[in-house]
């Protein structure tokens, strides 16, 4: 019994020994996991703030908060664990639940795409998110926290595919880290924003010049600050999704597309080779983009276009 228990406590001062040693390289790959969802990341970025609109300011940033911690518990105690397995006993399932995200992502930025073309908004994007009372506020954070399960698990599946290949403990401790640190950085941006036009105020009431002209320009820009997060946010949505099918398909042995992209990369790398390597990543880039358009048109077509999808038909 107690050789076992020492050959156990071994093994775990082993792992423990094998992961401080590679902290290093296990933070630089969460940085990188980190980079390839950054698209998603922009999207709940952009889409938390509309969950305070029309709440009293002292309620903002508990709103945010409860949030968040609803957040990192759908990355660590629900989609993380699922993950996990999945990679550890099943890692052929990933590229497809990878392909599931990347779709999602499609549709979502093909939508908002056709919502400003066509002028046609589901709901009243101006009616306030928020309803005073305890009930109303519990609820909308509710809806909230289920809508970020599905981009957190979008992020989480990213993540896990740029380190696949590593071992099972590097794997959770890039995980655990990518979890922590985009929570950390969406709320932290979203709590930013959504005071921006308090500190505009507090500024503005400010004797001194600067501060009144600094504090109005803060409180002005919010709108356009918004504005044009959300617009990023569509743009990231396609080129993210996009990218993801592309890789997707090829990975799957459809290797046509994939097989043009890389071709007009190296035709365009070799106009100016010493920036080709840029001119090759907007290649690629704007061939994800307008796949990711494509692909989600059809399904906006379906759900919105075609009469036997139209979620509202017109009479």
């Amino acid at each position: 019994m107690s050789g076992g228990l020492v050959a156990l406590l071994d093994d775990v001062a082993a792992i423990a020994r094998i992961a401080a040693a590679s902290v290093d390289d296990v933070a630089a790959a969460a940085g990188r996991a980190s980079t390839k969802a950054m698209g998603v990341v922009i999207d709940d970025a952009a889409v938390t703030p509309r969950y305070v609109t029309g709440a009293k300011a002292a309620r903002e940033l508990p709103i945010i908060k409860k949030i968040a911690i609803g957040s990192i518990r759908n990355k660590l105690l629900f989609i993380l664990p699922a993950l996990m397995l999945l990679s550890q006993f099943a890692p052929w399932t990933l590229t497809p639940i990878l392909m599931l995200g990347g779709t999602y992502l499609c549709f979502e930025g093909a939508e908002k795409v056709y919502e400003l073309v066509s002028g046609h908004h589901e709901g009243d994007p101006d009616t306030p998110a928020v309803e005073q009372g305890p009930e109303q506020e519990d609820k909308m954070v509710r809806g909230a926290i289920t809508t970020d399960f599905i981009l957190s698990a979008e992020i989480m599946v990213i993540s896990l595919n740029e380190v696949a290949t590593e071992g099972f403990v590097s794997r959770l401790l890039i995980l655990i880290l990518v979890a922590i640190g985009i929570t950390a950085l969406v709320y932290g941006a979203v709590a930013l924003i959504v005071k921006l036009d308090d500190i505009g105020l507090r500024l503005a009431e400010h004797k001194s010049d600067f501060s009144t002209k600094l504090g109005m320009g803060l409180v002005k820009a919010m709108p356009i600050i918004l504005s044009l997060l959300s617009t990023v946010g569509i743009a990231a949505m396609l080129w993210v999704g996009g990218h993801i099918i592309l890789v997707g398909m090829d990975d799957l042995g459809f290797h046509l597309i994939y097989g043009w992209v890389h071709s007009a990369e190296e035709v365009v790398a070799s106009w100016i080779p010493a920036i080709g390597g840029a001119l090759s990543w907007l290649t690629n880039t704007l061939a994800s983009a307008v796949l990711g358009l494509v692909w989600g048109a059809v399904i906006v077509a379906v759900m919105h276009v075609l009469p036997f999808g139209r979620k509202n038909p017109v009479h």
